[in-house]
């Protein structure tokens, strides 16, 4: 299993961002009700103290009746970072504050992905890729 790209200069001019199809929402359930919420398939979860918290797909959050946040596309930085790199999301973040953009960053252990406001999908990719261009 490959550890993933520390280097910053690599990683920013390797950037190549990926709008992933649909729209996904953050909602929260109970922390006992892990197994219920793993039927609404979320693409992530984390335990807080005050409950699981899940980002889905939109369609399921509305199907399950879940309270969730406004609706957000996912961008993935498709270069394998390692997560000891330091820097990237900060860049990323930088980029994206200047654009009056929020976002929402996600770390797995292949690839960071970026939740942003729908309306604002496509500046972000925008404003990626530009990051992307200068350190080129």
């Amino acid at each position: 299993m490959s550890r993933g790209i520390s280097d910053l200069a690599v990683l920013l001019a390797s950037l190549e961002p990926m709008l992933v199809e649909g729209q996904f929402v953050y909602a929260t359930v109970p922390a006992d009700m892990l197994a219920d919420a793993l039927a609404l398939q979320p693409i992530g979860l984390f335990f807080e103290a005050e409950g699981l918290t899940l980002i889905l797909p939109r369609e399921a959050a509305e199907t399950a009746g879940l309270a969730a946040s406004a609706p957000l596309r996912c961008i993935t930085i498709t270069v394998h970072s390692s997560l000891e790199a330091v820097g990237m999301t900060a860049a990323m973040a930088t980029a994206l504050t200047k654009e009056g953009i929020s976002a929402n960053v996600v770390a797995a252990y292949y690839h960071d992905h970026i939740f942003v406001p729908t309306a604002d999908a496509d500046r972000a990719i925008d404003a990626i890729r530009a990051l992307s261009a200068s350190a080129t």
